[in-house]
């Protein structure tokens, strides 16, 4: 008989002693693993577990019997609910320690292969503000954090992030410490202004409703780009909304929307349209200008974007007179970037909108060496594509979380580039990646950088070399 989770016990004075993936702490009961969030390693707490499988469990701190030394008061009202930032509670220098951890430990026990010690994670000079994007997302089921017995139908109506494991439910935060504060003003007074004007909040179990979501993008030149996205075409309420935005935020340089009537959030393959200002905004990096349209990938830490940047060029040691294919190249930032120290570069990116804009990155900045190509990577990078473009000497990779396609891998290979540096966000991916190429590369670098503070996530630069 399946038993309840009512049935499940209480963990007392249970020793966390780690911090694993997701977020989650670590602490250990006989011969079980058990997943604790928001706690921090040195904490004892009694945990209530949620689920129970024969090696490890998952559970919920009900009582902290003593705090570890390795705590920070996290400043965020909405700490402990919104899954954002599970390490806001940790100090900052054991959150690099963490990830240095991490790094190592994927590299060791998913990939197998012999590597050398990974130099000290590049930590971020910015814990707090330091995000150029965010999305919010519009609903009328928002997270009650002071149930009632009787609540109005409006007051489910919430702006915010979506709650850890739950897709329809939305936590209404007030204030987000990760991106500049011109955001959280934003996003407050459209809520507010949303709610006088009565417009349907979107539901995600019945796919109604006006309102879906919100994206600003704040560049370090100052311009900023907002984009609404409504669940239906009303021309009379969107010019309502747009010129609520364009008057009350006469700072936006960029203000668009797109009209999504599908049942998922992905906007990549619809119009984005241009309600007043320009189709994108100026980012700039060392003396180069990157223009970012609303479809387009840029790193979402600016100022850790140069450093990431820098130690990959850097770790390429290139000379002048290489082919360089840069994969998965987004607005071609990298491709861009190198190209003063490479014979070619060619950008390969999936978002034919983005590669538009790596073209124009080029010709403002007067680069005339790089070419780029939009489609999906395992159709584009074959061996055909390799005899009619060259064989690169050297192959600079930043796929998404997901890694790289098998086949990816296996052309890659199959071109036998001098060097190759891969760039990740996730390092488990990346290992399951490198251990694919082990008969061919050895990994001769490994350098972790932090893009994302109070986040368990961390970006990873591995160089490999022909043997």
């Amino acid at each position: 008989m399946r038993r309840n989770k009512k049935d499940l016990p209480i963990l007392q004075d249970l020793l966390i002693v780690d911090a694993g993936a997701e977020g989650m702490a670590v602490g250990r009961h006989d011969m079980l693993v058990v997943f604790v969030p928001f706690a921090v390693p040195g904490d004892i707490v009694d945990v209530k577990l949620t689920k129970k499988k024969k090696t490890y469990a998952e559970g919920k701190i009900i009582k902290i019997n003593k705090l570890s030394p390795l705590r920070t008061q996290p400043p965020c009202s909405h700490f402990g609910l919104c899954g954002g930032c599970r390490w806001q509670n940790m100090r900052y220098d054991i959150q690099l320690a963490f990830k240095q951890k991490l790094v190592n430990d994927s590299l060791q026990r998913l990939g197998g292969f012999d590597f050398p010690e990974p130099k000290p994670i590049i930590g971020s000079k910015d814990i707090f503000h330091y995000r150029n994007k965010v999305e919010f997302t519009f609903s009328n089921r928002k997270w009650l954090i002071h149930p009632a017995d009787h609540v109005e139908e409006k007051e489910m109506n919430g702006l915010g992030f979506h709650l850890p494991g739950m897709f329809d439910r939305i936590l209404d935060v007030d204030t987000c410490y990760l991106f500049e504060s011109p955001a959280n003003e934003m996003r407050n007074r459209l809520r507010d202004f949303c709610q006088e004007q009565d417009f349907t909040f979107y539901n995600p179990r019945t796919h109604l409703g006006f309102l879906r979501n919100f994206i600003i993008r704040l560049a370090s030149t100052g311009d900023l780009m907002l984009i609404m996205i409504f669940g239906y075409d009303s021309p009379d309420d969107i010019d309502k909304t747009m010129q609520f935005l364009k008057q009350t935020f006469p700072q936006i340089s960029s203000l668009q929307y797109v009209i999504n009537t599908k049942k998922n959030d992905t906007i990549t393959d619809l119009e984005c349209i241009v309600y007043s200002g320009l189709p994108y905004i100026t980012e700039k990096m060392n003396d180069l200008v990157f223009r970012v349209g609303p479809l387009s990938f840029f790193q979402t830490n600016s100022a850790q974007a140069l450093i990431l940047y820098q130690t990959a060029f850097d770790m390429a040691r290139l000379v002048g007179d290489e082919l360089v294919y840069d994969l998965y190249t987004g607005t071609g930032t990298i491709a861009n970037f190198i190209a003063h120290k490479a014979a070619h570069v060619i950008g390969i990116e999936y978002v034919e909108a983005a590669v538009a804009d790596a073209k124009i990155n080029s010709e403002i900045n007067g680069i005339r060496n790089t070419s780029f190509y939009a489609g999906d990577m395992a159709k584009i990078l074959t061996t055909e594509f390799i005899l009619e473009n060259g064989r690169p000497d050297v192959v600079i990779t930043d796929p998404p979380r997901a890694g790289m396609h098998a086949s990816v891998v296996s052309q890659i290979e199959e071109a036998r580039p001098g060097k190759i540096v891969y760039i990740s966000c996730n390092p488990a991916t990346q290992a399951r990646d490198i251990a694919l190429l082990e008969q061919t590369y050895k990994v001769t670098a490994v350098q972790p950088v932090d893009m994302f503070p109070h986040t368990q996530h961390v970006e990873n630069i591995v160089l490999l070399e022909l043997k």
